[in-house]
């Protein structure tokens, strides 16, 4: 027990009190409740002082760390945590997410892919194990071109520092559509589905981008991800994450409606509710009434398609 975020709550002398832990333990809950976390860490780290081998306040301890920026002391409790075996589920989920927020790919997936190993089918750790993959994949991608920092400079431009009409800067900060970045979040399909944007504007824009190297609609995976991991962290804790992970092919949608999300590449109900309307409606053949089809469907499991600015 030598770790660094043990030693500081542990102090020194930690001696094992089991019963003195649960009643400290028992107090931090209620302070947490009551909206208290300083309170609630204070308790865990004096639960933790009486009992250093109390997983549960190890967790509940980095848990409430996290949530508060003490990233490092909570990453290394939950390694702590994580060590004793059998390896708590949720602490491997939320040591994995961490590695991943701080660039950890390799660690990230070590921890997920063991959630895995035992439990094949479990919704968070499928989900967050595609992200962390997509997100690895894209930094090596990024690591391959020499001017990343440009790139991302590029990228945080302004829209309106580009030759643009009066129209389609008009329509573009109504549709709140910034920076570069965020253009290349956004289809063909979404633009021209806006009010008063036409294909003047749209053809403007393509030329604009492409003497860039760039099109529309290349940074829709960021958008995706992104999307997938708010609803998740919606769900989390009510007992319906498992919804996410449920296949498109238990929906018994029509098979024009079918063929539309297998062209997407859509295979999961997370998948389908990181998507927009008009993501869909720009599938060749896709029309109105499979979009209201979609959407009954997804409104049956309590899920919605993605909003345009979320």
């Amino acid at each position: 027990m030598s770790n660094t975020a043990m030693d500081m709550v542990i102090g020194a002398g930690g001696a094992k009190n089991a019963e003195q832990a649960i009643k400290h333990i028992k107090a931090a809950e209620q302070l947490a409740l009551s909206g208290d976390k300083a309170g609630s860490v204070a308790e865990y780290r004096r639960a933790l002082q009486a009992d250093a081998t109390n997983v549960d306040a190890m967790f509940q301890l980095a848990y409430l760390l996290d949530q508060m920026g003490e990233e490092d002391e909570a990453i290394s409790l939950y390694e702590t945590v994580c060590e004793r075996p059998p390896a708590a589920i949720n602490a491997l989920i939320n040591l994995g997410i961490m590695y991943e927020d701080q660039g950890d790919y390799v660690r990230a997936e070590r921890c997920l892919r063991q959630v895995l190993e035992t439990n094949p089918n479990h919704p968070r750790a499928r989900l967050y194990m595609k992200d962390i993959q997509a997100a690895r994949e894209m930094v090596i991608e990024e690591e391959d071109t020499r001017d990343v920092m440009k790139r991302r400079a590029l990228y945080d431009t302004p829209v309106t520092d580009f030759e643009l009409s009066v129209r389609a800067r008009t329509c573009l900060k109504k549709m709140n559509i910034r920076t570069l970045g965020d253009l290349l979040r956004i289809t063909e399909a979404e633009l021209l589905a806006y009010k008063n944007f036409g294909e003047s504007s749209l053809v403007e824009i393509r030329k604009m981008l492409a003497a860039k190297g760039l099109r529309l609609g290349q940074g829709l995976e960021d958008a995706h991800r992104a999307a997938r991991r708010q609803i998740m962290e919606q769900l989390k804790g009510s007992g319906r994450e498992a919804v996410l992970a449920k296949p498109v092919s238990d929906l018994q949608l029509s098979v024009r409606a079918r063929k539309a999300l297998q062209l997407l590449s859509i295979h999961t109900l997370g998948d389908l509710a990181s998507h927009t309307e008009a993501e869909l409606m720009g599938v060749k053949n896709f029309g109105a009434t499979s979009l209201v089809e979609v959407k009954e469907r997804l409104a049956e499991n309590g899920l919605a398609l993605r909003a345009l600015d979320a």
